[in-house]
């Protein structure tokens, strides 16, 4: 079924938006995709439903004498980079009927959930509340907030994340909040040789007993696919360059809202000016004009595959501070063996013109670094270990 809205033509279901975009050429028809796009479109009636329920009885249906309906069962959607993961949690977001439904990316919600119990703990220390534990109060007011929570790039890293996961998705599952989440890995293989993780098994039979759980096994990477056909350093600058970048970036975050976030890094906030799916983008400024270092560089390759760098300028001794970042920041990205699209003033060699001191002999490795990281196989190695990571 289909509605206008102020003259416009607009789509009530995943499956009208997938198929219109498929008429449009905007993705090309993936059968392993429908069976996700039923599920989100199932979701958004049951969902429907309970809201419903829920707007019946001036006091909500959690508080209704009458039975409540069933809880809706949640969705986690796993499958390789590329897949459309992100592109049909958008579609469902988009359409879902609820006001208080929140998207985020599962390690942001993680650190907003340690920055309340930490604040209920001080709050407990200072007398202000009376309940030693914090996860009850803290889930509530999480549930209160949203109780629809979408998650994009799924993955637990963090000890500190994987201890308290079981408890907090306990307390929020039995106030009715519903998940639907995105994931590289199936939940069997989350915090996979992690420590203490059998500390952590609980959670997963708590995930599955409150999401379907769908694999989406599609045959391409449509991403990867048109990405390698690009460029991934462009010069010289103007605005040819920004356009093909700004291109490189629609192709590769394809389907995915992009906006600011933070990476946490010893309990500082690293800001990242633009992220989508498992791609972030800086200017050089901000990426090495900041005080910036190895432990920050780290962070954002262990959650972001892909980096792009816009206008890296000529840099010479007046420039040390910001080339000796640059040079830590390119090694990190080639341990780490990410992709890099960057935009700069001058080719590899050219960049950094001093002639003394040790950065001019460090910025050889460099640039033969990023000689390297434009070349067919470092983007076909690229390609091959992304998709062995997501299996």
């Amino acid at each position: 079924m289909q509605h206008l809205r102020d003259g416009i033509q607009t789509h009530v279901t995943v499956k009208q938006r997938y198929d219109q975009m498929v008429e449009a050429g905007s993705i090309r028809f993936d059968p392993a995709q429908q069976e996700v796009v039923s599920a989100l479109d199932r979701m958004i009636v049951e969902i429907s439903v309970k809201r419903l329920a829920r707007k019946s009885s001036a006091l909500g249906w959690l508080f209704a004498k009458r039975r409540a309906p069933e809880p809706v069962k949640g969705l986690y959607v796993y499958g390789g980079v590329g897949r459309g993961k992100t592109m049909l949690m958008d579609m469902f977001f988009e359409l879902l009927p609820v006001r208080r439904k929140r998207r985020v990316h599962f390690n942001d919600f993680m650190a907003d959930a340690h920055d309340r119990i930490q604040k209920h703990r001080q709050a407990r220390k200072d007398g202000i509340v009376k309940e030693d534990d914090p996860i009850p109060p803290v889930a509530k007011a999480l549930a209160e907030e949203a109780w629809v929570l979408c998650f994009d790039e799924f993955s637990v890293t963090d000890i500190a994340n994987a201890m308290i996961l079981s408890r907090l998705f306990s307390a929020l599952f039995s106030l009715g909040v519903v998940l639907v989440a995105t994931s590289n890995v199936a939940p069997r293989d989350l915090y996979r040789d992690g420590l203490n993780r059998q500390l952590f098994m609980p959670f997963i039979a708590i995930l599955e007993a409150n999401a379907a759980v769908l694999n989406l096994d599609a045959d391409t990477d449509y991403r990867l696919e048109k990405l390698n056909r690009m460029p991934v350093y462009l010069t010289p600058p103007g605005p040819d360059t920004d356009r093909q970048m700004d291109e490189i970036w629609a192709v590769m975050t394809k389907g995915a809202a992009a906006a600011p976030t933070t990476v946490t890094v010893k309990g500082r906030q690293v800001e990242v000016p633009l992220a989508a799916a498992d791609a972030a983008r800086f200017s050089f400024a901000e990426l090495c004009g900041r005080p910036l270092g190895a432990r920050d560089y780290l962070a954002l390759l262990g959650r972001f595959r892909t980096i792009f760098v816009d206008n890296v300028p000529v840099m010479a001794e007046a420039n040390r501070n910001e080339a000796k970042r640059f040079i830590l920041f390119i090694d990190t990205v080639y341990d780490h063996h990410a992709r890099l699209v960057i935009s700069a003033a001058a080719g590899p060699t050219e960049l950094y013109v001093a002639r003394r001191g040790t950065e001019a002999f460090e910025f050889d490795r460099t640039a033969s670094r990023l000689i390297e990281m434009q070349g067919k196989e470092w983007l076909e190695d690229f390609d091959e270990r992304t998709l062995q990571k997501a299996v």
